[in-house]
């Protein structure tokens, strides 16, 4: 019985790869890196990813008031589910940093990484990137024309086999404007998808404003620990430098050279950063949108499913890493090289030395 059910299983899912190769596949999708503009006011370019941040962040906003409006003291259901992934990923940081240093972070870590996680998980709804305007020209989709009620609407054709890669004309054909010209006199619509809805990620913009964002507060986090001087000392180390010149001994300025050198090489690295928190979330993000478009396009049905799962997979870690990253430098710029709780346990052991020196009053 088992044996046949799994058989059935098998050659259904032959059947779907099979329908959906030959009578689903769509024409080659237009991908760029450059987002979309949709509607433009002044030198003000409103784009699909700007639609889906507001949506985004709507939509995050109205969860948590939803979840949130009958706040009860014993909590259960939503509430409940939400206090537990909150404390879960709060006992996380404080695990980390401590609980002093834990309470400053957590606001900003934890915005960074569920505004990620949220943002990346939405973007594999299948209305992503399938439905949008269409911008009329001499190459792209040849598309069908129809009305909607009152709306007039464009969409492509079901494929055949004759035609697996759909109805296109290419940019590079020699003879791409003479037939566009033939499919518009058949009252069909020649051009390019301007998608509604893109994933927010996959425009460079929002990774670098996310990792712009992860460095103020780290910079932030540092001078208000230890003191602009002290803090700047890690970048313009030039003491040792100058008290050698001054002292005129060779020991003391090649000592201040190599402080001056690796002060500079931690400057640079700051920078550095930015450049590599919006590569990693934008190449990694982009490039599975890429893959989940293909495959929806060239095998629809069956074979993106997988991938959709991976993307489950890669967008819960590359919102982890971003978070944690920002996390663990925080904390490297509030030790100024000492261990995480070094102040907390100076603190504890100077309380004891004054207890231990105090007198002690014998008379009584």
């Amino acid at each position: 019985m088992r044996g046949n059910r799994l058989r059935l299983v098998i050659v259904g899912l032959l059947v779907l790869v099979v329908v959906g190769f030959v009578f689903l596949r769509g024409p080659t999708p237009h991908i760029q890196v450059k987002p979309e503009t949709l509607y433009s006011i002044g030198i003000i370019n409103i784009t699909n990813t700007m639609v889906t941040s507001w949506i985004v962040v709507a939509l995050m906003i109205g969860l948590v008031y939803l979840a949130s409006r009958r706040w009860e003291l014993v909590p259960r259901g939503v509430q409940n589910l939400l206090e537990a992934i909150i404390e879960g990923f709060y006992n996380l940081v404080v695990n980390i940093v401590g609980e002093k240093n834990g309470r400053r972070f957590f606001p900003v870590v934890a915005t960074i990484f569920f505004f990620i996680l949220f943002a990346n998980w939405f973007s594999l709804f299948p209305i992503f990137n399938v439905i949008g305007l269409g911008q009329e020209g001499e190459h792209g989709f040849v598309m069908e024309k129809t009305d909607l009620g009152p709306l007039p609407t464009t969409y492509v054709g079901l494929s055949s086999l004759d035609q697996l890669k759909g109805q296109t004309i290419d940019e590079e054909d020699p003879e791409a404007a003479q037939k566009a010209e033939e499919e518009k006199d058949k009252g069909n619509f020649v051009g390019e998808l301007r998608p509604f809805l893109r994933g927010i990620n996959t425009d460079l913009n929002t990774p670098l404003a996310l990792a712009i964002m992860s460095a103020v507060f780290v910079e932030f986090w540092g001078i208000s620990t230890l003191g602009f001087s002290t803090y700047g000392r890690k970048f313009f180390n030039f003491g040792g430098l100058l008290r050698g010149i001054r002292r005129l001994s060779p020991g003391q300025l090649f000592e201040g050279v190599v402080d001056a050198f690796v002060g500079l090489l931690e400057l640079a690295s700051e920078a550095v950063r930015l450049i590599s928190f919006t590569f990693r979330l934008f190449g990694n993000m982009f490039a599975g949108e890429v893959v989940i478009l293909m495959f929806t396009f060239l095998i629809p049905l069956v074979f993106t499913l997988p991938f959709y799962g991976l993307e489950l997979f890669v967008g819960l870690i590359q919102a982890f890493i971003f978070a944690l990253l920002t996390l663990v430098f925080g904390m490297m710029a509030v030790s100024h090289g000492g261990p995480p709780g070094a102040e907390e346990a100076g603190a504890e052991i100077h309380q004891a030395e004054t207890a231990e020196a105090r007198p002690v009053n014998l008379e009584k």
